[in-house]
């Protein structure tokens, strides 16, 4: 799950939700007009680029949801924009027209070739890299699986191209007190819910970060087991 939007005159925060573990079929299963006892925010911190600049977004998942408010600001800021964003067909491809108002230049990427470009996002952001300089960015911002974030890295790894990843996926509790979500950084130890979720990615140990992403599956899936024999009370 990840916000998406805001709208701070109305006291609006949109979330978008991908149903797969236990927690997030429970949001699914809300009605119109169901509460939500708690939400706590804002925390950690926003990635740091110097404005003026060409900045790619790339997103994978629900990582496009998560681009939409960071572009929009960036764009604001005077920053050049560019969306790239993937998934294996175009009915999986998410807030297409929202991105596409947000940013100077949206990229689609479909496995099967089914809309856009046919292949990899990474493989799109390389082909932007070498081909007119005009494109070449100044930045780049990585949002979505681990394996789609360690390829950005290494996609922009030798060209200089500052590189940032957001490690949320591993966030537990978001407030620095499980620890789950400790990483690597430079060979330094950090947290991505309260000194993250954004760091440079080229300097993230990704190994450890992919190993500890998959540290809670067993017990995962036993809470959907569970979940699955008591219903959804």
């Amino acid at each position: 799950m990840t916000i998406t939007d805001y709208d701070r005159d109305r006291g609006l925060v949109t979330i978008v939700v991908q149903e797969v573990g236990v927690t997030t079929r429970y949001l699914g299963a809300l009605d119109e007009g169901d509460e939500i006892l708690d939400i706590v925010g804002p925390l950690g911190e926003a990635p740091q680029f110097e404005p003026g600049g060409h900045v790619i977004g790339v997103g994978g998942g629900y990582g496009a949801a998560a681009l939409l408010c960071l572009m929009r600001e960036r764009k604001q800021q005077g920053d050049r924009t560019t969306i790239i964003v993937g998934a294996r067909q175009k009915d999986l491809l998410i807030l297409v027209d929202e991105l596409r108002e947000v940013c100077d230049n949206l990229e689609l990427c479909t496995d099967d070739g089914s809309t856009g470009f046919k292949g990899l996002v990474t493989e799109r952001l390389q082909q932007l890299i070498d081909g007119d300089q005009s494109e070449r960015p100044d930045y780049v911002l990585a949002i979505g699986p681990m394996p789609m974030m360690r390829a950005v890295a290494d996609t922009t790894r030798t060209t200089g191209i500052a590189t940032q990843a957001s490690l949320d996926p591993l966030m537990i509790d978001g407030t620095g007190m499980c620890g789950g979500c400790r990483v690597t950084i430079g060979g330094e130890v950090k947290f991505a819910c309260v000194d993250g979720p954004f760091f440079d990615a080229h300097q993230v140990d990704f190994d450890e970060a992919v190993q500890r992403s998959k540290m809670y599956v067993k017990e995962e899936a036993l809470a959907a087991c569970r979940r699955s024999e008591g219903g959804m009370s």
